[in-house]
């Protein structure tokens, strides 16, 4: 279940006020906001990459490694790689291009016709990419199929490949989260009226992270809230539950 914006900024603007302390706009609140759900978005891959290396436990809801993949499962998606001929290059060097909201490349298949099932087709470094293809003992073929990626286009070995109808190379990856925004209206005393996620015309975008982290993202948020009313009471009382909240995720 995604975080409500509305919920979040709502929070946001009682903790401000509650000692007179100062106001974040919707446009200031957005755009940190933003940069809040990308930070905690972010971590996920440290997190899973510290806890892969930590024994867990079997218990229910216990297990942080499932805890981890669960919050990044939102954001896996499935999508192709478009072919380009790119003939205007010399030397003419083939490549597919990716969805443009990837943020991380997971496995890459390709639909090699062979089969009902797609062939994987694995990942290699720049110098082992080129030397492969040098022996006919170790080249690229159909039933092993390699790429480079470099500059966000795959370049994949061998020809065949290339030659693959629309959507023939898929890819699975790991999106960018949709930027959270809190949308309005302004009424006839000149108030904000939030426009709710449903609404046909420019509505506003919950977060995209898990209810669970509804607490780090108010927290956050607040410390950058700090910074734009120079407030260092807010900063430090929200860094201090930021920090806290991260050494329970780890103890």
């Amino acid at each position: 279940m995604a975080i409500s914006v509305n919920t979040v900024y709502s929070t946001v603007l009682l903790l401000l006020n509650k000692e007179q302390r100062g106001y974040m706009t919707p446009t200031e609140f957005n755009s940190i906001a933003t940069q809040v759900q990308l930070e905690i978005f972010e971590k996920y891959s440290q997190d899973l990459n510290q806890q892969l290396r930590v024994e867990q436990t079997d218990a229910d809801y216990a297990n942080r490694i499932a805890s981890v993949t669960e919050k990044m499962a939102v954001f896996k998606a499935l999508g192709v790689g478009v072919f380009n001929a790119d003939a205007g290059s010399t030397p003419v060097r083939p490549y597919f291009t990716l969805p443009i909201d990837l943020y991380k490349l997971g496995t890459v298949a390709w639909a090699n016709g062979i089969s009902s099932f797609p062939t994987e087709v694995e990942e290699l470094t720049a110098n082992a990419f080129y030397n492969i293809q040098k022996s006919d003992l170790t080249a690229p073929s159909e039933s092993y199929p390699v790429y480079l990626y470099e500059n966000s286009r795959l370049y994949v070995s061998p020809a065949t490949v290339d030659a693959t109808p629309v959507g023939g190379l898929s890819v699975n990856y790991l999106r960018i989260p949709n930027p959270p925004r809190w949308n309005f209206v302004v009424g006839g005393l000149g108030q904000y009226t939030f426009i709710d996620p449903t609404a046909a015309t420019n509505p506003s975008q919950d977060f995209e992270l898990m209810s669970s982290e509804q607490t780090t993202v108010i927290l956050k948020i607040l410390f950058y809230a700090g910074l734009v009313i120079e407030d260092p009471t807010v900063i430090q009382v929200a860094a201090q539950q930021v920090q806290s909240q991260e050494v329970n995720k780890k103890s």
